[in-house]
């Protein structure tokens, strides 16, 4: 019997409309730092650009388990956010929900992709 497939990672995409701050530099740092502790991540790194006065900030978490980003453009009230967490016990979902806590968001579009199927690395590995 060949056993279940195994993932490594998880990497969640979501569209966050309708947010109503999302040119304050400070909050997305917040936000970010947040969603990596509710996700049970480790911050090893942040890097945050802001655009300018009332534009969008670019934020990207580093972290010990892969990254986080976040591209804000406050004038359509629009994030696109980007979570990668390796490890089973690393909770992408709840990060999303941290970023929403801070950003308030009307509605999301959210999709999940599952990455690095290890028995398929394994078979590599073995063949």
């Amino acid at each position: 019997m060949i056993p279940p497939p195994t993932y490594d990672g998880r990497h969640l995409l979501a569209d966050l409309y309708g947010c109503p701050v999302l040119d304050d530099v400070a909050l997305i740092e917040t936000a970010l730092r947040g969603a990596a502790g509710s996700a049970g991540a480790t911050v090893i790194g942040l890097h945050l650009h802001h655009f300018g006065d009332g534009q969008g900030v670019t934020g990207v978490a580093m972290l010990a388990e892969s990254h986080m980003s976040i591209h804000t453009w406050p004038e359509h009230g629009y994030a696109a956010v980007d979570i990668f967490l390796c490890g089973a016990r690393h909770d992408p979902a709840a990060a999303l929900d941290a970023l929403c806590r801070y950003l308030s968001p009307a509605r999301i579009n959210q999709s999940l992709m599952r990455r690095g199927d290890i028995s398929e690395l394994r078979k590599k590995a073995d063949g």
